[in-house]
């Protein structure tokens, strides 16, 4: 049976998008503490369900798919811009597909302006009205007001118009930075990605017997799978080592490993990686927050990802990439390599000098070009140890000199030099564990 806090968020699930939640309304309607109405609804939180806004409240929205992610919703726009809610407030929960900004006359602007768009403008209510009659939302610049006719309006098409003391420029510029940053996040490959459903996948119940794991390994060939209780949670893994002195009438829960690794939807692929690497496993179970099966990740699901990840453009920048794409690579030899790099005012700290986060950033990089050239593979940093390290210039061309010590199958050992002028300025030595491609 599920609990009360499982109850709670199919509860929140199953509410009309736009609906307006509170931790006193859901307590009343289900019959539950406050307390645990108010994990629920941060716990509904964190799975997207719903947005709490200040001035506003918390409302049911609409989970955003992935590859949508760069648009906003006006809930978004109105926490990035820090606005006030005039009129509209039940449709806050709404994406815009576009937004227009409101510097020209009133005929261009309005050829502009369609149903879904927002439109920027200032001090302008018959620019308000018309385009809130066109199906668009209203953002207005300056800390002005609208008509009462513009707000009764936009509540009846549930299309939010919005005031920010904020001037145009500024607030464009703000919007900008938050698809941006949005854009950075679709790029963050996570396990809801790749992982294949517990529908399409294979796994054992606690009264299952070590039978059902042959004709499971005749079929698939896998030999690691989930078990899972009456209430579908996951309770242990079984493995042909679990199995192989066994009898085969014997039940599941009676040779199956128990409190296996698991990953939620939202690890990242980086992660899972990592951990896969670390314990040499082949198969996780996928999980929820009440360790429910949501599916399996394979090491195989992930190496594709990995390599997937790696043909992909950056749509936007991180602090790495901005570290990272000024490495050139002069000249490779056996198990040694060469790069250069200049050090632009991105890469320095406070004091104008190469940041340590900089430092680090290329030492891995630059190990990570050398391994991908001897053999071909993905690693997972496992240890860093910078030794020596003295401040680097801005603008200053430095050379980085990555040098394998010892490489094995699953491990590797480099040693890097960063030089300076014919001068070390810095010595680190970096262990990896790799990834068999």
């Amino acid at each position: 049976m599920a609990t009360k806090h499982e109850q709670i968020l199919q509860h929140i699930e199953s509410l009309e998008v736009g609906s307006k939640i509170s931790v006193r309304g859901i307590a009343k309607a289900l019959n539950v503490s406050e307390g645990t109405a108010y994990r629920a609804i941060k716990e509904a939180e964190n799975q997207d369900l719903v947005s709490t806004m200040e001035r506003v409240g918390t409302i049911r929205i609409e989970k955003k798919k992935k590859e949508n992610i760069e648009r906003l919703t006006f809930a978004e726009i109105l926490n990035v811009v820090d606005g006030q809610v005039l009129g509209g407030r039940e449709g806050l929960y709404k994406t815009l597909s576009k937004f227009v900004i409101g510097a020209m006359k009133l005929e261009a602007m309005m050829r502009y302006t369609e149903a879904g768009s927002l439109l920027i403008v200032g001090n302008r209510t018959n620019a308000h009205e018309l385009a809130v009659k066109e199906g668009a939302a209203v953002l207005i610049t300056g800390g002005f007001d609208t008509t009462d006719s513009v707000k009764q309006l936009a509540d009846q098409k549930k299309l939010p118009v919005i005031s920010t003391s904020y001037d145009t420029f500024t607030v464009a510029t703000m919007i900008n930075r938050a698809i941006y940053d949005q854009l950075i996040k679709k790029e963050i490959v996570m396990v809801d990605d790749i992982y294949t459903s517990f529908k399409d996948s294979k796994y054992l119940k606690t009264t299952d017997t070590v039978q059902q794991w042959y004709d499971y390994n005749a079929e698939t060939k896998h030999n690691r799978y989930p078990v899972v209780d009456s209430n579908n949670r996951v309770v242990g893994i079984v493995t042909s080592k679990d199995v192989i002195t066994n009898d085969v009438t014997v039940r599941i829960d009676k040779v199956m490993t128990r409190n296996p690794m698991t990953v939620n939807t939202t690890t990242s692929l980086a992660n899972a990686a990592h951990m896969m690497v670390w314990e040499g496993i082949e198969l996780m179970p996928v999980v929820d927050q009440s360790q429910h099966l949501q599916g399996i990740i394979s090491r195989q699901d992930v190496l594709k990802a990995l390599q997937h990840i790696q043909r992909q453009p950056q749509v936007g920048e991180t602090i790495d990439d901005l570290a990272t794409n000024q490495l050139e690579i002069i000249e490779t030899t056996g198990k040694s390599q060469r790069l250069r790099s200049r050090v632009t005012p991105q890469m320095t700290n406070q004091l104008g000098t190469m940041s340590y986060g900089v430092f680090i950033s290329l030492i891995t990089e630059a190990s990570s070009s050398l391994l991908r050239k001897h053999k071909k593979g993905d690693l997972v940093v496992e240890n860093i140890s910078v030794y020596f390290i003295k401040p680097v210039q801005l603008e200053s061309e430095i050379e980085i000199l990555p040098q394998i010590l010892e490489v094995g199958r699953k491990f590797a050992k480099v040693d890097v030099e960063v030089h300076f002028e014919g001068t070390i300025v810095g010595k680190a030595l970096l262990m990896a564990q790799l990834i068999d491609r």
